[in-house]
């Protein structure tokens, strides 16, 4: 069974990251550059955080930054990940039951021995069963 697959078999790997003292207009446009849904905070790939496009370009719309914050000060840093030996049906748990209310996590980090090794997303366990 597909559900079967351990998540190291179809995370990407080579994680566009950002650091945490970049400042959150560059974090942002990084995101859009690279057309991603979130960027992982990291230091000596040690992940320390995360930021979603949507959190932060809500927040730049309604004009809640100031000029000169970084991305340390908005990031969520309790965040969900998974283990590469995982299955894809472990994924798909913590994504549909990590978020409170009707929401759904779409990206984990892979961590391994504290270190961000890949990311695994919705869509790569969408193409990975049909």
């Amino acid at each position: 069974m597909m559900l079967n697959k351990k998540v190291k078999e179809i995370m990407t790997t080579g994680v566009i990251t950002t650091t945490p003292d970049i400042d959150v207009v560059y974090a942002f446009e990084k995101l859009m550059e690279h057309k991603i849904s979130s960027l992982p905070v990291v230091v000596d790939d040690e992940l320390l955080g995360i930021i979603t496009a949507t959190d932060v370009g809500h927040n730049l719309i309604l004009d809640k930054y100031e000029l000169g914050t970084i991305v340390e000060e908005i990031m969520v840093k309790s965040v969900v990940t998974i283990s590469p030996e995982d299955t894809l049906e472990t994924a798909i748990d913590i994504m549909k039951n990590s978020v409170s209310s009707s929401g759904i996590l779409n990206q984990l980090p892979v961590v391994e021995n504290g270190k961000l090794v890949g990311i695994i997303s919705d869509g790569d366990i969408i193409q990975e069963i049909f």
